[in-house]
């Protein structure tokens, strides 16, 4: 029961990582960008390019992954997000899901459709017994680097200027600007962030999930599905509520499989029922 307990958790962080940049973008920026996961794929990408055929190490690839999204996102915010802030949110949603197509059809064209494989360092692979339970070194690795960088993000919005300055852009950006807080180059910063984050997502998942040129679309349901229970208001709701689906979905489909995929839909119907604004929601959100 344990080692279910820690591939549910294991997954439910990397949901986490995954998730938490389009948390970062609607419910900080109320930008609503779909195509989060076109991110996510890139990074999964570049780490299976780095690895493959050019021999970098895992552990290299990792930073090179969030690097490279962050970039990426920041040449698209800056030419193409930017334009659409003030638009409604149908067309920030045509648009984002407008950019996914492209972004498959690109890695289709380029790459092929065959999902990217890798081989983890040997210091990652195999398993070792951890409180009577038989764990995955990689597991493992997930769960830690994936809960330190959740303490980090809610240390950076909380407790630092910069994410002062953010919340009060957010709030409201004609204030903020008149204090003499650069409103654009936050939101750029933030967008990147969000797009790193995701793009380290991708790059983590190549050794648990299944990276072809259909992930955005496959497992951009799951990101909704994280931020519906877990709020958009925090970074703690989404990271809780991602535990509590991961945990959810890997002990339903080992013990009932026939259901089992259905199982955390049925928690977020749920949670929409009871609590609309999700599970986790800072006072006075809506």
């Amino acid at each position: 029961m344990l080692t279910i307990l820690f591939d549910g958790l294991a997954y439910g962080m990397l949901l986490f990582i995954l998730a938490v940049g389009l948390c970062v973008t609607l419910g900080l920026m109320n930008f609503i960008n779909l195509a989060h996961g076109a991110f996510a794929m890139a990074g999964g990408y570049v780490t299976a390019l780095l690895m493959n055929r050019l021999g970098f190490s895992f552990y290299l690839c990792l930073p090179a992954a969030f690097v490279v999204c962050a970039l990426i996102g920041v040449v698209l915010e800056r030419t193409l997000y930017v334009r659409l802030y003030d638009k409604t949110h149908l067309d920030q949603v045509l648009f984002s899901i407008g950019l996914i197509f492209v972004a498959m059809a690109s890695v289709d064209y380029f790459m092929g459709a065959n999902p990217q494989n890798i081989v983890l360092p040997a210091s990652l692979q195999g398993r070792i017994d951890l409180l009577g339970a038989s764990v995955g070194i990689y597991r493992l690795f997930v769960i830690v680097t994936c809960g330190l960088l959740a303490i980090a993000l809610q240390y950076a919005l909380i407790r630092t200027r910069f994410g002062s300055r953010l919340r009060a852009a957010v709030d409201d950006g004609r204030v903020a600007r008149g204090l003499g807080i650069d409103v654009a180059q936050i939101f750029t910063i933030t967008f990147a962030i969000g797009s790193g984050l995701a793009g380290l997502g991708g790059a983590l998942g190549t050794g648990i999930l299944s990276i072809d040129p259909s992930f955005p679309l496959k497992y951009m349901i799951l990101f909704l599905v994280v931020i519906s229970v877990g709020g958009t208001s925090t970074i703690t709701g989404p990271f809780f509520a991602s535990i509590l689906l991961g945990v959810a979905d890997v002990t339903g489909k080992y013990f009932i499989p026939s259901i089992g995929g259905f199982i955390i839909y049925t928690i977020m119907v749920v949670v929409l029922i009871l609590r609309p604004q999700g599970l986790f929601v800072r006072g006075g959100a809506r």
